[in-house]
């Protein structure tokens, strides 16, 4: 049987409706809510969410905006830049993430953009760079610890970039464990319950800060990507969902 595939662009109107891929199970959940608020707020400045239907169900999606309103820790001015791409399951090898991301390509193409830029890493639920090579992007620019900056341009001009003061930005968070977060990812707010619980077993205390906007995120995130960072005692113990338990391990490494 053929499979029908269609793709349909969320807004203000239909993502109650929709959804917006990430924990459609689960919509009464925190991270659901503060996500779709946090979507809602995004869209004047350009947001654009797709998701790609297969015989009616969702089954990929992919998230960019104007590379100025970037909730990553880089300087994406006129590039359009993609926060997440994501093809599940059995839907993965048709072809799906390539018509997405043509998607986002003709979109900054007609509204003349300068390309379309990307942060990938490897060996976590960030999408790899294999994707992004296949259809052209060229690696810009690289941050510890497995981070890389794609892009794909389309004429002459300045491509975005990463900042170099890793360092600096970790120490300005002092010796308390803590925890920097944002609503962009719905998978977030558990996390944060799982650094409260660490500090907790070890008898640290926690420090929890918000950051409200894409500027807090790229002149002070102390990782790449920007919407979540442990920190302790000036160095980064996680930038991305880990257990519980191999939370603490870090930490009481570090103690040690």
């Amino acid at each position: 049987m053929k499979e029908e595939v269609e793709i349909l662009t969320l807004d203000a109107d239909n993502i109650e409706r929709l959804g917006f891929f990430c924990y459609k199970s689960q919509p009464k959940t925190q991270g659901y809510k503060k996500k779709l608020a946090w979507l809602r707020q995004r869209f004047w400045e350009g947001m654009r969410v797709k998701i790609l239907y297969e015989n009616g169900r969702s089954k990929a999606f992919i998230e960019y905006l104007p590379g100025e309103y970037a909730w990553r820790t880089v300087n994406a001015k006129n590039y359009l830049f993609i926060h997440c791409i994501w093809v599940v399951g059995k839907a993965k090898g048709k072809g799906y993430g390539s018509r997405l991301l043509n998607a986002c390509i003709h979109d900054a193409r007609a509204e003349g953009f300068d390309g379309v830029a990307m942060l990938t890493s490897s060996g976590n639920w960030l999408a790899g760079s294999g994707l992004l090579l296949k259809h052209g992007f060229e690696v810009v620019a690289q941050a510890p610890p497995s981070f890389e900056l794609l892009t794909l341009g389309f004429r002459q001009a300045d491509p975005p970039a990463l900042p170099n003061d890793w360092d600096d930005r970790l120490q300005k968070y002092g010796s308390d464990l803590t925890v920097i977060y944002t609503d962009q990812c719905p998978y977030i707010d558990r996390l944060i319950e799982a650094v409260y619980n660490a500090g907790h077993k070890l008898g640290i205390d926690v420090r929890a800060i918000e950051f409200q906007d894409c500027e807090q995120v790229q002149r002070n995130a102390p990782s790449a990507y920007g919407v979540y960072s442990v920190i302790y005692r000036g160095e980064l113990m996680s930038y991305h969902p880990i257990g519980g338990k191999d939370l603490v391990k870090r930490l009481e490494a570090r103690i040690l």
